[in-house]
């Protein structure tokens, strides 16, 4: 059994999305409170993958000093060097310590991804590796059947079960002969008896020849006729049932890319890029990565919303993938927000303000040592 991506996304968030769209008959809104449901679930993780960070900002000149001079103080004793690296860490906190709860919540957050990047909200793709030899060989195959790996399809609103693609005499054919792609349930249950009892969805399946097309002929029921030996790469494809509905501004929540091949541009799926961008330069800025001090990671935090906004113009996802990202950081950001009003924890602050003091006796210091009194100056003169 499944206890990983699919198990998550079969058994968590297609009832949660189910539910939502029971209240309100409307895929869109579903995303928008799937997406709500499962970032509240993980704030807590969140808040303290946020806090961290902030906690590291304040604390890291401290901790950059203090390093520098257990390094000196202990450059010819390496174990004495790592025992009192480990105690700063201690006092001051681990960086990598705010890595953790991202870690436990990334297999949630793939699997509300693979959740809305299937059906529904998008075409559902099988490929199939055919090989063709030649006709003399035909008594060396041994017919067995080929199963995908089974995708879960909706047939109609809140209807859905997972459905394999299958190959019925296996993947490999001798010239001359002939199969057909069928799907159906892991039960057994055929995908055209299925789309029967629910005659208002079309969901009649398509097929296209990735690779190979010479050496077979492919019909639009998903027939396909051995003509010469070689490998073939086929596409079966199942449409999604909400993918060419539309949500607010947004035309088709299935629809993937930006640009069409014809040059039509599609300014929903283009706003939300730039909107995914602004939100993770504001979010930048609220936690504290807008100045850092450093010019070179300066300019890094400026371009990393633009290279990861932009990489969408060539990486292209669904229209509704793009809703659920932006949805995500815009709740990131507010929790970011209301985080950085927290007050820091007193061990901490402690060492703000005390350094604060140091740096503030240093400037004094400093100052007094310059001979601008005149006093100073005649008296110096006449010794």
């Amino acid at each position: 059994m499944d206890f990983g991506i699919g198990f998550l996304s079969n058994n968590v968030m297609l009832p949660i999305l189910d539910f939502f769209y029971g209240i309100v008959p409307s895929y869109g809104l579903a995303i928008v409170a799937l997406t709500l449901v499962i970032r509240l679930a993980l704030y807590p993780l969140s808040a303290g993958s946020i806090r961290n960070m902030r906690r590291m900002k304040v604390v890291q000149p401290v901790m950059q000093k203090r390093q520098q001079a257990i390094k000196e103080r202990y450059k010819d004793d390496p174990a004495k060097q790592q025992e009192e690296m480990a105690k700063v860490m201690q006092e001051l906190g681990n960086p990598l310590a705010g890595c953790l709860p991202l870690v436990f919540q990334m297999p949630i957050l793939f699997a509300l991804f693979a959740t809305l990047r299937g059906s529904p909200f998008s075409d559902v793709p099988y490929t199939m590796n055919l090989q063709v030899l030649p006709r003399e060989q035909i008594e060396q195959i041994q017919p067995q059947a080929f199963l995908t790996k089974p995708q879960n399809i909706y047939f109609a609103d809140s209807v859905h079960a997972p459905v394999v693609a299958i190959a019925p005499s296996g993947t490999q054919l001798t010239v001359g002969e002939k199969t057909k792609v069928e799907f159906q349930t892991v039960e057994g249950k055929s995908l055209t008896d299925l789309l029967a009892q629910y005659p208002d969805s079309d969901l009649t399946p398509r097929f296209e020849v990735v690779s190979g097309a010479e050496r077979i002929t492919l019909n639009p029921d998903g027939t396909v006729e051995a003509l010469q030996p070689g490998d073939v790469a086929l596409k079966a494809i199942v449409p999604g049932l909400a993918t060419n509905k539309g949500f607010l501004f947004i035309d088709k929540l299935g629809h993937v890319g930006a640009i069409d091949p014809d040059g039509k541009i599609h300014w929903d799926v283009v706003g939300m890029i730039i909107f995914f961008g602004v939100s993770i330069y504001i979010n930048q800025l609220l936690s504290g990565q807008g100045s850092t001090g450093n010019a070179n990671q300066d300019t890094i935090n400026k371009i990393t919303p633009v290279l990861f906004s932009g990489m969408f113009l060539f990486f292209p996802l669904p229209a509704g993938v793009l809703m659920y990202m932006v949805i995500a950081n815009i709740f990131q950001t507010a929790q970011t927000f209301i985080l950085s009003r927290e007050a820091l924890p007193e061990e901490i602050q402690k060492i703000v303000d005390d350094e604060a003091k140091a740096a503030e006796k240093a400037e004094k210091k400093e100052g007094g040592d310059i001979p601008f009194e005149p006093g100073r100056t005649k008296k110096k003169a006449q010794g």
